[in-house]
């Protein structure tokens, strides 16, 4: 994991959305940095469970861009990787 960044956040999250979203941050990082990849199922639930807490796509894709633009890794290709594949683990 790249050091020297935040996760951008939202301030009306309460603690347990807060540690959903950043360990949906955390799954995205681990798809590019971990030699295995990240656990496909894992990372679907995480995702599922960001896009229950910021149901809009405006504020998911602003989410998402921020979130590229401080630590340069997509979650919108890591989603699209595991939504397309069956591999029990998907490595960007």
């Amino acid at each position: 994991m790249q050091n020297n960044y935040s996760y951008p956040l939202m301030e009306d999250w309460n603690q347990s959305e807060l540690l959903a979203v950043i360990n949906f941050y955390q799954l995205v990082e681990q798809a590019y940095e971990n030699s295995q990849g990240v656990s496909r199922s894992e990372f679907l639930n995480a995702y599922k469970e960001f896009t229950n807490i910021v149901p809009s796509k405006m504020e998911q894709k602003q989410l998402e861009k921020e979130f590229k633009a401080v630590s340069t890794y997509d979650a919108y290709q890591v989603f699209k990787a595991t939504k397309n594949s069956e591999a029990k683990y998907v490595k960007m």
